[in-house]
């Protein structure tokens, strides 16, 4: 699969020096705003990866958004943010712009051989069980291709999965909601919009964003008594966009570019690993778009399994670090599940009674501020991996800092947010060590290429941000979560523990 998910697995592989080749039956790229929050995590993979510069200068960020019901406001909310952090929580733009910044890195990248209007059409374990064996089929006809691993990224209706006779299970819900993107010059400042129960939709829910290119995206859900096919007509669209726009006040003239229709949807595989194909997005997992989690979550997915993948290629990792993978990214995507399925209840209620108990806490929100928390769509963070095989605890109690298995935050090292150097800049490609003060014998480290070492001032942005002080150290992992940390440390102990993730970690107690 060509999209977002599988060209940043292609990417991450690439960085670390090994080859792949990426199939796909379509001959471009998506078109339509599809996902379009990437957040902050995110926006750090994009960095890792060397492709951030354009993402950058197009992308529109934002930090905060507003809800209102019935046509008054309810709720301003403000997304975690800190001058610490290079980027910001949150970033509007639209995926046909993802997919083409990704894709300008895959075709710039010699370890990579995309392969466009190229189907799968078949998929089995190698006969000696030392890889997959795939039939492909372009233009010119069928082939075949012997591959060690196969990622399949091909998306929620995943032909790969179908092929090999898994399916998805959890949830559906009832809500529909229409997509539409429209062209529109609207000088406002960018945040998102959530109207539950506008004059413009009664009974219904819609979410505006603002886009590059002056395009708004419009989201608004159909009625249990509305005709799918029906509401799909442009003129239906057009006057369904038309009133939504008059309720938030925006009348300038405007152009309709694109729409769609999409339900709410919370599905996973049992298992995302099976044998020497792995399962990466949606082809593994669909969750709602509330939160912004689905794409943001896939990104993850690419990176992780990337540099695992990466490191057992290259002889530095046993394929038990593979098992890490299934370990950390599907819990990652039950917490997705558990969150998403809150909001998705809220903003489409499933059942009467929980369409009355919503209205009910929307209603007391107007005149209560303590109940407009209960429409706070708290966005996307990323998942903790606390109980990972990869992550060693804490050996003494640390008073501050984010403890292993966060992510890694970054942190300013002169002062200068902008144009300044922050602390990720000098992380390396592959482990990273953080050290304040004096910690001994880290040198080895980098002698060996286990780790590239940042000797950093036990006082100042960085101590605080980590909660360390002289004599402690932190290891970053590939992917820029924390695996272990220690007072007192030394590089013999870190070396260890490099060791220890490399075989896989051990599975006593999830550590």
């Amino acid at each position: 699969g060509a999209g977002p998910i599988g060209m940043v697995a292609a990417l991450t592989l690439a960085r670390y020096g090994q080859p792949s080749v990426i199939v796909d039956a379509k001959h471009t790229f998506n078109d339509g705003s599809r996902a379009i929050c990437v957040a902050r995590s995110s926006f750090t993979a994009l960095q890792l990866l060397d492709v951030l510069g354009p993402f950058l200068d197009k992308s529109l960020p934002w930090a905060s958004g507003r809800s209102f019901f019935r046509g008054r406001q309810i709720l301003e909310f403000f997304m975690p943010d800190s001058a610490t952090e290079r980027h910001r929580p949150m970033y509007n733009i639209e995926q046909q712009y993802i997919e083409k910044f990704l894709h300008d890195g895959v075709a710039a990248n010699p370890l990579i051989d995309m392969r466009w209007r190229t189907e799968c059409t078949g998929v089995a374990e190698a006969e000696d069980g030392d890889g997959v064996a795939l039939t492909l089929r372009d233009p010119d006809g069928p082939y075949e291709m012997r591959t060690d691993w196969l990622l399949a990224a091909d998306g929620a209706r995943s032909p790969i999965r179908s092929m090999m006779g898994l399916r998805l299970a959890g949830q559906n819900f009832e809500g529909r909601y229409i997509i539409a993107d429209i062209q529109m010059e609207n000088p406002v400042p960018v945040e998102r919009f959530a109207l539950f129960d506008p004059d413009a939709r009664p009974g219904s829910t819609v979410l505006v964003h603002q886009q590059p290119d002056n395009i708004w995206r419009i989201d608004y859900q159909l009625r249990d008594d509305e005709d799918e096919d029906e509401a799909l007509r442009e003129e239906n669209i057009r006057a369904a966009v038309q009133k939504v726009l008059d309720e938030c006040g925006y009348d300038a003239p405007w152009e309709l570019e694109w729409w769609s229709v999409y339900s709410a949807n919370t599905l996973l595989l049992d298992g995302y690993r099976h044998g020497r194909t792995i399962f990466i997005g949606d082809s593994a997992h669909i969750v709602p778009i509330f939160g912004v989690r689905g794409f943001n979550n896939g990104v993850l997915d690419g990176v992780n399994i990337g540099w695992k993948l990466a490191w057992h290629l290259a002889g530095k990792a046993e394929e038990a670090i593979l098992d890490s993978y299934d370990h950390e990214r599907r819990r990652a995507t039950l917490d997705v599940i558990e969150k998403s399925e809150k909001s998705t209840q809220f903003m489409t209620p499933r059942t009467r009674g929980l369409a009355i108990m919503r209205d009910a806490a929307l209603s007391l929100a107007l005149d209560f501020p303590f109940a407009s928390q209960f429409a706070n769509p708290r966005n996307m963070t990323p998942y903790e991996y606390h109980d990972s095989p990869l992550t060693l605890p804490d050996a003494e109690a640390w008073d501050a800092g984010p403890p292993p298995g966060a992510a890694a935050p970054d942190a300013r090292l002169d002062g200068a947010r902008i144009n300044g150097a922050f602390l990720m800049d000098g992380f390396g490609p592959g482990f990273t060590v953080l050290t304040f003060g004096d910690v001994p014998g880290t040198g080895l480290l980098e002698e060996h290429d286990l780790a590239t070492v940042l000797r950093l001032p036990p006082v100042g942005e960085a101590a605080d941000v980590y909660g360390a002080g002289d004599g402690d150290a932190v290891l970053v992992r590939p992917d820029r979560f924390i695996a272990a940390r220690w007072h007192r440390a030394d590089g013999a102990v870190i070396r260890s523990a490099i060791a220890r993730i490399c075989a896989g970690g051990t599975q006593e107690d999830g550590r």
